[in-house]
């Protein structure tokens, strides 16, 4: 292996170049596309993805930690009872970053946090691993990249923690690798590693080593770190049946295997009891986290070496045993109690048990009560997520909502005996009367997920009607949002397609929506007819293995779908028939013209395809496109043959149905496109794309059809694997929803904050208003006439509310600045009074803003002009708790 000489150097030009990168960052913009000010926000659905780990401080109270296998890192805020994202700062780049492999937060220094991140150590994820380090609590990240990959989405991810720090020297920590690369240590604060070449074994654990795609057939190596708080004892687990645990009495300089361990299973998770000297070892004959049929907790006594086995139900039990043991806890308030999990017990739960006497005995968290009841010591309450009860209601002894399933991660509170928290495959759950137990008293678990977002978002669409957003998800499926701010109580479901992988609605006739998924079998397509709220079983064509991409004709009279494992078929019944449709390949993308209801294109394989025959027959376009994907097609609400193409070449835009198409300048790799409502007064929707701009990655804005672009995120909201899905809201000019692979579903609206360019000179595309006609009414621009000279006329004004759109608990508007006097304005003052507790949020168009109930707005400047009978328009996003009347009066004030 390299020597440590040769990785510190390594690690000083990683460092190096990071800070390259960002000046280059700098010096770029000052080319690049202008940027506008957004509010980006999760909607809310919490949790959704597994949570392999949770990470408390030993030193303060409240700070904790938790990682996600595709969503990053988060701590948590006590005071809002809620997670607070760390990583949304991973690019395009480096996007595997949002896999955590392990966390370790420093016990002697609060504020320091390390994390190694990296998503998959075979060729998906094509970046090595690398450890972070934050010295502000990950409010700020530095990197040092590894010559190995991590695995944070691998097998075994659930095991560790793999990352812990010295509490003797908190400069040293130590990382477990997976992947056969052994054991790392850094003695100056993360900032270096070296391998410790002392450490005798790798690991051997293949979870199938005749596996061809590099998933299941790696080494899942050293399985985690940990210090004695009293001695300058290390252990650390590794993944190899035979030689499972190792120790070093010198602070990690030498190793031994330690003597009379147990043999033949995984080691989980390894925790030392400090106080009465007992190390305990949870296994598993698996790595996890999906399944395992046997293990044991195993104790040892450090100071005398003798082995303990402590399972709450031992090997002996035979079949009775038909799972592992992982999530392993000690109360560090109460030395000798200490619980543990099920590694994974698909039914009836997932079992807990909790013992006070070190092990010796334990009572579970439910019992059989006389088959197939069940006695519970606790009681679940998911108010606060309702989808949580998995849309299901089964047979005794199984119920609803489980406890969990995966169960890696389980934590007693350092400060507090009566607090846990712990991970599952789907949230985070945690109760703060944990020591009822003890007193055979229920007790009540609840989720607290709060803000950790973690679903892979397949498809997005934003009706001009209903709910403002109906997604498509992995694994939970996804959801009707009808508002965007509070967690959904069900997710699609009657039927239940499992990971839902496209859908689609009828422009002119919104009502109507269709979605697929990768069920395991049959059905694979539901259908609504109310706006994606309920659904119905749609039939489906023979062979159909997954859900591909599904398209809605314009009037919902034509459905084409795309579906893996036959051809392309399209419905004239809603769903209830298909035929085969000629001319398209299997597999293609597909969307429909969202004003002509018998207009459908497809790409595949190079080339773009076009039916107008509600998708019987396709013809391949002669257009140029790009000779492969991915591709993404998007079409205009309203514009009959106006179909925009997102590739790896660029941005593409055809008017004339994809006969031809232009490129769009400017605009380099694209991932997506969509469009929303248009800019106050533009003529053409808002267009919305990912990719890159100029030379720079991000999300971008046009309200000019692509003449010119605004940045709408920032290098501190990248948010990885994105985009996927892209959707703009028709309904609130500036806002776009963003599909993430581990964020979850991210929206943006403007926080009415002037665009700014980085150019020297201010050009009519940087201008804050969308376009110059729209500043500037052309009555406007007019000079004044040969009367100015005279003495001033008198001047007044007039302003105009309205509302424009609204939605559960919120609603955008507008106001119409009218010049009424006979001189030109210079400036002015918009003014009223909400009565009805609306509560102002965004402003364009103007500056200023609500303080109590009082609302003034000033114009920005560019529009403060108008000629006599000229006006202008600004708009606003508010809202509302109840009722939304007209405020009256409104006034308005020439005020220069």
């Amino acid at each position: 292996m390299r020597r440590p000489r040769f990785i510190t150097l390594a690690a000083a030009a990683v460092l190096i170049g990071a800070m390259t990168f960002v000046v280059q960052s700098a010096d770029r913009a000052a080319t690049a596309a202008a940027v506008e000010p957004y509010s980006w926000k999760n909607v809310r659905i919490d949790g959704g993805g597994f949570v392999p780990g949770l990470i408390f401080n030993r030193k303060e109270k409240n700070l904790i930690y938790a990682r996600t296998d595709i969503g990053g890192a988060y701590r948590w805020n006590q005071a809002g009872q809620s997670w607070v994202p760390l990583l949304d700062w991973v690019g395009q780049d480096n996007w595997g970053y949002n896999g955590v492999t392990s966390i370790a937060t420093d016990p002697v220094n609060p504020d320091r946090v390390y994390a190694a991140v990296g998503m998959y150590t075979n060729s998906w994820d094509p970046n090595n691993g690398a450890i972070l380090r934050s010295a502000n609590r990950g409010a700020s990240w530095q990197v040092t990249k590894l010559p190995f990959k991590n695995g944070g989405n691998m097998p075994g991810r659930g095991m560790g923690e793999r990352l812990a720090v010295d509490p003797h020297d908190n400069t040293h920590v130590f990382y477990a690798a997976e992947g056969g690369n052994g054991l790392w240590r850094s003695t100056d604060s993360g900032a270096t590693w070296a391998k410790v070449s002392a450490f005798p074994n790798a690991g051997n654990y293949v979870q199938d080593p005749a596996d061809t795609n590099g998933y299941l057939n790696q080494n899942q190596g050293l399985t985690w770190v940990t210090f004695d708080d009293v001695t300058r004892d290390v252990y650390v687990g590794v993944a190899d049946k035979q030689n499972n645990v190792y120790r070093s009495t010198d602070g990690g300089t030498t190793w031994a295997r330690i003597p009379g361990q147990p043999t033949g299973y995984v080691p989980h998770k390894g925790v030392l009891d400090s106080v009465n000297h007992y190390l305990y070892v949870a296994t598993s004959d698996t790595g996890g986290p999906y399944e395992g049929g046997k293990g044991q907790v195993s104790r040892l006594n450090t100071v005398t070496g003798e082995w303990t086995d402590v399972s709450p139900v031992k090997l002996s039990a035979g079949d009775d045993l038909y799972y592992g043991y992982s999530g392993l806890t000690v109360d560090r308030q109460k030395p000798g109690t200490l619980m543990v999990a099920t590694q994974i017990s698909w039914w009836p739960d997932a079992i807990f048990f909790r013992s006070t006497d070190s092990g010796a005995t334990w009572t579970r968290i439910w019992d059989f009560a006389g088959y197939p009841s069940v006695s519970k010591r606790y009681t679940m309450d998911i108010s606060a997520n309702p989808w949580l009860d998995f849309n299901t209601n089964p047979q005794p002894p199984e119920s609803t909502p489980k406890l969990g399933w995966m169960n890696e991660s389980l934590e007693i509170d350092p400060f507090d005996s009566a607090r846990m928290l712990y991970g599952t495959g789907a949230t985070v759950y945690g109760t703060t009367q944990l020591t009822n137990w003890d007193s055979n008293t229920t007790f009540t678990i609840k989720p607290m997920a709060k803000g950790l977002e973690e679903t892979a978002v397949l498809d997005l669409a934003s009706p001009p009607s209903g709910a403002p957003l109906v997604s498509a998800l992995g694994d939970i499926g996804g959801f009707h949002h009808a508002d965007l701010d509070t967690v959904p109580a069900s997710f699609h479901d009657t039927p239940s397609l499992g990971s839902n992988t496209s859908l689609d609605f009828a422009e002119t006739s919104p009502g109507f929506f269709v979605r697929v998924g990768n069920n395991s079998a049959a059905p694979h397509i539901g259908v609504s007819s109310d706006g994606g709220k309920n659904w119905y079983n749609g039939q489906e064509p023979a062979g159909v293995t997954g859900g591909g991409k599904v398209a809605v004709g314009a009037d919902a009279n034509a459905v084409v779908w795309a579906p893996a494992g036959t051809d392309v078929h399209y419905s004239t019944t809603r769903g209830s028939s298909w035929t085969k449709s000629a001319g398209l390949p299997a597999g293609a993308e597909i969307v429909s013209d969202r004003a002509e209801p018998k207009t459908f294109y497809g790409y595949a394989a190079g080339k773009l395809y076009i039916s107008k025959d509600g998708g019987a027959t396709f013809t391949a376009s002669a257009a140029t496109v790009p000779a492969t994907g991915p591709v993404k097609l998007h079409t205009v609400a309203g514009r009959a043959g106006d179909v925009w193409l997102a590739g790896e070449t660029g941005l593409l835009h055809s008017t004339d149905a994809g006969a031809t198409f232009t490129a769009v300048a400017g605009v380099g790799k694209a991932l997506n496109v969509s469009t929303g409502k248009a800019a106050p007064g533009a003529a053409y929707p808002a267009v919305f794309t990912i990719g890159t701009v100029d030379g720079v990655a991000g999300v971008f804005r046009s309200d000019n059809g692509g003449a010119a672009w605004v940045r709408i995120n920032d290098d501190a909201h990248q948010y990885g694997n994105a985009g996927e899905a892209l959707a703009g809201d028709p309904r609130v000019y500036g806002r776009v929803y963003l599909g993430t692979n581990g964020r979850g579903i991210l929206y943006a609206d403007r926080t009415g904050g002037a665009t700014s360019s980085p150019t020297p000179s201010t050009t009519a595309s940087s201008s804050p208003s969308p376009s110059p006609s729209v500043s500037v009414p052309p009555s406007a621009s007019a000079s004044p006439s040969p009367s100015a000279s005279t003495p001033a006329p008198a001047s007044g004004c007039s302003a105009t509310y309205r509302i424009t759109g609204s939605w559960t608990g919120g609603f955008q508007g507008e106001v119409t600045v009218k010049n009424t006097g006979t001189a030109p304005t210079r400036a002015w003052s918009v003014g009223w009074t909400f009565g009805a507790g609306q509560v102002m949020n965004q402003v364009w168009g103007g500056t200023g803003g609500q303080t109590g109930t009082a609302v003034t707005v000033r114009d920005a400047g560019w529009n403060g002009v108008l000629a006599p009978n000229a006006s202008t328009t600004f708009g606003f996003l508010a809202s509302i708790t109840g009722t939304n009347p007209v405020p009256a009066p409104i006034t308005c004030a020439v005020t220069s």
